[in-house]
């Protein structure tokens, strides 16, 4: 089947793998015919949309030249004398012939009609089926084909665009669910700063969420810009808007998010300054220009060139110039773009820009889209300089923009980054070779004196290196390794190599200069070094450990550490804190080059192994240590050199260090068919990943999955859907975590994984308890509990018991639930597994507030909130917060209960974690009702009730109509 995406970058795709579809110019007749949604385009309105006024002879004939491409692309299995069914001839033209669901634009108008249908009657609907029109949106229609930037159909479907959005605004803000729509209506306007009718929109969502300040700051903003820019005021519409919040007394405030978190100060996350930065005066002044000028949208700069050219130099010997400017943090991240094997994914980028952002773990939403929206909203009221570094794509960058113009972003890329100029108003600044003269006093800066001696050999030595700043480093540190050498001897040597590699090499281009010294510098190594060197190349990974380098050479870690010295003192690595070395994109890829010229295909792939085989193991060893009840069931993986650690805080330490690599690494392991270790890796991490790292949960389990159905096999496929399913259901996702486990448990059975049907029937035991079926729930939870004692599993015996107290948590049953939480708790104990403790203790707490048991109740619960608090368990903490609350408005402490609610409330939504949020919005609103704030726990239960609505939690739904009943009756 055929998908065609028109609203972003031009894209298709033939049963899920994208297709090639050329030049710029092919993209744009494409993407015609699929803005004409099966209307005949004539040749000449492609030739006008093509060429203007002024075609070339040819015109003609390079369109049906791109039309005959397409037809192969689309239809490969059509005969040679077949007619085309994809892309007909129509008359004087082409027209394109596909379902109507397969071109994403069809899609969003249906959407945008079938809302505007339902709109007056239904408004919920309305408003769902608006977001998922919105949803279809990855950009400016055709963004990656710039001459139809201005085409009519461009044109209008933006306006189809912004009419979508102002809709759904209206809608959502009529529903009360103003905040939803906040991240939308803040990117928009700052891509739109003069359009006064969405910033009324905005300024009216802000006030329906009880943000007045930001709708004032909203308003003196816009106000500020029309009065610069255009010499006039404000107009009716967002004077009405103004008033409107002038006067307003917020309604939702239970759903109001607090002010986010300061960073802390002096947050920066900027490498170091490059040692010896030369020249680029034109460039600093240009950069300086830029910062000083006067923007209304997010000001962007494009630092682009050829590879090694000084760009990541430049950007950071600037970025350290301007840090004061920026006084709420820099934050940087590597994207890794050219990189040879992986590079970093818009969605994992996020995470580590979220992280310097102090949002970590649990609290980083696993939707790509909110995490998005979050990292906005984050920004929002900062003042943060952002470095993107080694950037290929206008794609990898776009999610990573911040919505409001207090920051700066900077993005280095051998791409120009056309679509980040023509789409967000960016500027580009082309960094060249380094003048002569700057080349030499590099030289000067890294040799010394012998330069001033032997100017020939060094004006030779730079134009040797192509005049390029990473290998005038590399060839610069040769140099200086060999003392008493001459520098003419040392060019003859580099000119003598050059000649043997330029054979080999494609054009004669500055790449050529790199990869010759590169070779100059590789020769020089130690046979051992060298092959550590090729090694480095076969890593997935950001960044490299001294154990991780000693698995891929088979030697201990102590020699790697000094190896990687070694390479470091050459300029082939580079050092970074806490004992991990980098490896330039451009030395990666020479490393990977060598290892295919040099190694084996055997040794390679042994060497990845390893390498696998090391991180599997290491985490096994990090795991044993948090949960050990588990390491019975954890695979099996022995290495040479295993890592250990001293203790439980070491362990989780590592894991949060390397979960990045871990990541990548279970990336790598999809595509290069070891379905195994991404099975594996996603079994040993599944309870430190649900712990709060749901993000990066989703992209483990989920590459599992893939691989497991791949592979074929019952065993694989049956773990990957039951972490997949715990996943799943701790986010609220009910049907598809039912949908998982039920296919997860016939598996199991099927292949006699008595463990794995246990955890499976325990986490599908809970989306029923979640969903109102408490018998069925206490049924499935029996069973497990039978399974867990079969095996003689104690820790799986311990859960089971937990789960079917927390099946009896309902009125009636109470004195089961207390009996079997108090038989989880004391088994967990024995086993000395603080995060089942504090499980236990928290509902525990539960049961003795709802038995009016006040005293045990802030026992147990205070105490869980300790343990969750050390372990680092944001919906640990959450949950008990929530509890807590409960208690508290039942003792009359409505201040402690409402700070209890709200804390509880901003955690459950960070981590997206539906149940909670309900939960935490009903309570909130028995203590704004019990207070005599009406209006707001009338709000507050609407909110919960619609969340709960959408999930299928009964308790939470019939909590929060009781909640409006009573609100009602003492209104």
């Amino acid at each position: 089947m055929l998908v065609v995406q028109v609203l972003g970058p031009i894209r298709a795709w033939r049963d899920g793998t994208a297709l090639a579809l050329g030049p710029a110019g092919r993209k744009a007749v494409f993407g015609l015919l699929a803005l004409a949604h099966g209307k005949p385009v004539t040749r000449a309105e492609l030739v006008d949309a093509l060429w203007g006024e002024r075609p070339p002879p040819s015109a003609t004939n390079v369109i049906h030249t791109h039309v005959k491409h397409l037809r192969q692309l689309l239809e490969p299995d059509r005969g040679a004398r077949a007619p085309s069914t994809t892309i007909p001839a129509v008359g004087d033209g082409y027209a394109l012939s596909l379902p109507p669901d397969a071109v994403d634009v069809v899609r969003f108008r249906s959407l945008v009609a079938r809302a505007d249908s339902c709109r007056a009657t239904t408004p919920r609907q309305a408003a769902d089926l608006l977001g998922q029109a919105l949803g279809l949106w990855h950009g400016r229609p055709l963004a990656d084909v710039p001459l139809l930037g201005a085409h009519p159909g461009v044109v209008t479907l933006a306006g189809e665009h912004r009419a979508a959005l102002a809709r759904h605004a209206e809608v959502m803000i009529a529903i009360g669910a103003a905040r939803d729509v906040l991240p939308a209506l803040v990117e928009y306007v700052a891509a739109h700063g003069l359009d006064e009718a969405m910033h009324a929109l905005l300024i009216r969502a802000y006030t329906a969420s009880g943000q007045r300040d930001r709708a004032f700051g909203t308003y003196n903003m816009v106000r500020r810009h029309l009065t610069e820019e255009l010499g006039v005021g404000p107009g009716p519409e967002l004077t009405a808007a103004y008033l409107d919040a002038l006067e307003e007394t917020p309604v939702d405030s239970a759903a109001a998010p607090a002010e986010p978190p300061p960073m802390s100060p002096g947050v920066n996350q900027l490498p170091g300054d490059v040692f010896g930065f030369t020249g680029r005066q034109a460039e600093l002044t240009e950069l300086g220009r830029v910062l000083g000028a006067e923007r209304t949208g997010v000001p962007i700069v494009v630092v682009c060139g050829t590879a090694g050219v000084g760009k990541t130099a430049l950007a950071l010997h600037w970025a350290h110039r301007i840090r004061s400017n920026f006084p709420d943090g820099q934050l940087y991240v590597d994207l890794r773009g050219y990189d040879p094997r992986l590079p970093v994914a818009a969605e994992d980028a996020l995470s580590r820009l979220l992280d310097g952002l102090g949002v970590t773990g649990a609290d980083v939403p696993v939707d790509p889209d909110q995490r998005a929206a979050r990292y906005r909203a984050e920004l929002a009221d900062r003042r943060v300089l952002i470095v993107l570094d080694n950037a290929s794509t206008v794609d990898q960058v776009r999610p990573l923009l911040p919505g409001t113009s207090g920051c700066l972003v900077l993005v280095t890329s051998r791409n120009s980054m056309a679509g980040l100029v023509a789409l967000h108003g960016a500027h580009r600044l082309d960094v060249d070779l380094l003048p002569a003269p700057d080349s030499l006093a590099l030289l000067r800066t890294l040799i010394g004196e012998r330069v001033r001696r032997e100017p020939a050999a060094a004006a030779e030595l730079a134009a040797q290196c192509g005049r390029l700043p990473l290998a005038l480093r590399v060839a610069a540190e040769l140099a200086a390794s060999r003392p008493a050498s001459a520098l003419a001897e040392l060019t003859g040597e580099l000119a003598d190599r050059r000649r043997r590699l330029r054979v080999l090499d494609v054009g004669d281009d500055v790449r050529a200069a790199v990869r010759t010294v590169f070779s100059w510098s590789y020769l020089q190594l130690r046979p051992q070094v060298a092959k550590a060197f090729r090694r480095l190349g076969l890593h997935s990974g950001s960044d490299v450990t001294p154990f991780a380098l000693a698995a891929l050479t088979g030697s201990d870690p102590d020699e790697s550490r000094l190896t990687l010295e070694v390479l470091a003192r050459n300029h082939l690595v580079q050092p970074v804190p806490a004992g991990r070395f980098v490896v330039h994109d451009l030395l990666r890829a020479y490393a990977e080059e060598l290892a295919g010229e040099h190694d084996p295909a055997p040794e390679r792939s042994a060497a990845v192994e390893r390498l696998l085989a090391h991180h599997l193991a290491a985490a096994s060893a990090a795991m044993d240590l948090l949960y050990p009840a588990d390491r019975p069931y954890r695979p099996d993986v022995s290495v040479t050199l295993p890592l250990t650690f001293p203790a439980a805080d070491a362990a989780r330490a590592w894991l949060d260090a390397e979960r990045s690599t871990l990541v990548a690494l279970c990336r790598f392991a999809e595509r290069d068919d070891r379905p195994g270790y991404a099975v594996d890796l996603a079994n040993t991490l599944y309870r430190y990943l649900e712990g709060g790292h749901y993000a990066d949960a989703s992209t483990i389990h989920e590459c599992a999955l893939r691989a497991a159905q791949r592979a074929g096999e019952d065993s694989m496929l049956a773990a990957a859907l039951t972490n997949l399913g715990a996943l799943r259901r701790l986010l609220g996702d009910y049907d598809q975590a039912a949908e998982h486990l039920h296919e997860a448990i016939e598996l199991h059975r099927r292949t006699g994984d008595h463990y794995g049907a246990a955890r499976a029937l325990s986490n599908l035991g809970i989306v029923q308890e979640r969903l109102g079926e408490y018998e069925e729930a206490a049924s499935l939870h029996l069973e497990a509990l039978a399974l867990h004692q079969r095996l003689g599993s104690r820790y799986g015996e311990a859960a089971a018991l937990l789960n079917l107290g927390n099946a009896h948590t309902r009125p009636g049953h109470h004195a089961g639930a207390v009996e079997y939480l108090e038989r989880a708790l004391d088994l967990f104990r024995r086993l000395d597994d603080a995060v089942g403790q504090a499980s236990a203790l928290s509902n525990l707490g539960g049961v003795c507030a709802s038995l009016r048991r006040y005293p045990d109740a802030v026992r147990h619960l205070s105490q869980a909130q300790e343990l969750f608090q050390r372990l680092d368990h944001s919906y640990g903490v959450a949950s008990t917060l929530s509890n807590l609350g409960n208690v508290y408005t039942r003792l009359g402490d409505w201040s402690q209960a409402h700070h209890c609610y709200t804390s509880a409330l901003e955690t459950f939504r960070d981590i997206g974690h539906r149940y909670g949020e309900a939960s935490a919005l009903n309570g909130l609103g028995e203590t704004q009702r019990i207070a005599g704030r009406l209006d707001e726990a009338r709000a507050a239960h609407t909110s919960a009730l619609r969340i709960a609505t959408e999930t299928g939690d009964q308790d939470e739904q019939d909590r929060a109509r009781a909640g409006l009943g009573v609100a009602r009756q003492h209104a």
